[in-house]
C-alpha cells in the first residue's frame, strides 16, 4: 500500500472522528439523457445548487445528511458525479445531458453504494437513519435488465433497508418508474427542479432530526408535484 492509498483509506475515519453525529444517507439518481438538453438540464443544475446552499445553511442537516449523486447517461453507464459527502462539504456537480437512460444500472449502483456506506458506518460506530434514494427521470429505462433491478429496489424497500422515491418530469413513463418503488411515483410540474430540491432539503433535514420509526412517505410535498394518477 502506498502512502497515498493509506491517506485515502483513512479519510472517512478522520471525517467521522471530527463529526460523530448520526447520518441520514440520501442518494440522487439523475436521468441526464439527451432529452434533458437545454432548459431541463439548466434547471436541474440550478436546483442542485439550491440544494447545496439550503443544506449548508441548516446547522443540523449540514452535519447529519450525507449525499451521493449518480448520473444515468450514455448507452449503458452509471457514473458517480459526487461521492458520499456530508452536506457541509457538498458542492453541487454540473450535470451534462447526453445518451440514453440506463436507470437500472444507476439504481443498482445506488443500492451497492448504500450497502458499502452502511458497513462503513457500522465499522466506525456511526448510527444512521434509513437511506433514501430519489430517482428522477424524464423518460423511461433503456437498459435491458432494468426490471430485475427494479424488483431488487422494491424488495430492499419492503425489507426496510431503503426508501425509494420515484419522480418523473414531463414526458416520463410513470408506469415504469413505479416499478422501482412500493410507493406511487410523483410528477414534477413543469421544470420546478429548484422547488423540488428545496423540498428535498427540508425533508431530509426533518428526517435527520426525527425520532425512529417515522413514516416513509412525507405528506407535505410542496408546490412542485403535479397531481396525476399513474
Amino acid at each position: 500500500m502506498t502512502n497515498d492509498d493509506y491517506i485515502d483509506e483513512m479519510i472517512p475515519y478522520v471525517e467521522f472522528a471530527d463529526n460523530a453525529n448520526e447520518r441520514t444517507p440520501c442518494v440522487l439518481v439523475l436521468d441526464c439523457s439527451g432529452s434533458m438538453r437545454g432548459e431541463p438540464i439548466k434547471q436541474l443544475n440550478a436546483g442542485l445548487k439550491a440544494l447545496e446552499h439550503e443544506l449548508k445553511d441548516d446547522i443540523d442537516a449540514s452535519s447529519r445528511v450525507q449525499l451521493l449523486i449518480i448520473k444515468a447517461c450514455g448507452k449503458d453507464e452509471a457514473v458517480i458525479s459526487s461521492d458520499w459527502t456530508d452536506a457541509m462539504n457538498f458542492t453541487a456537480p454540473t450535470m451534462e445531458a447526453g445518451g440514453l437512460t440506463p436507470l437500472g444500472k444507476a439504481m443498482e449502483l445506488a443500492l451497492q453504494k448504500i450497502e458499502e456506506q452502511k458497513c462503513l458506518y457500522d465499522s466506525c460506530g456511526i448510527t444512521s437513519k434509513r437511506p433514501w434514494i430519489f430517482l428522477i427521470s424524464d423518460g423511461e429505462p433503456t437498459d435491458y435488465d432494468w426490471e430485475i433491478v427494479a424488483k431488487k429496489c422494491r424488495q430492499a424497500q419492503m425489507e426496510k433497508r431503503v426508501v425509494v422515491h420515484a419522480v418523473g418530469t414531463q414526458g416520463a413513463n410513470l408506469e415504469k418508474l413505479a416499478k422501482f418503488s412500493v410507493m406511487e411515483p410523483k410528477r414534477l410540474t413543469g421544470l420546478k427542479f429548484t422547488e423540488f430540491f428545496l423540498w428535498l432539503s427540508r425533508s431530509v433535514s426533518c428526517i435527520s432530526k426525527a425520532a425512529p420509526n417515522i413514516p416513509d412517505q412525507l405528506d407535505d410535498i410542496g408546490e412542485w408535484n403535479e397531481d396525476e394518477e399513474v
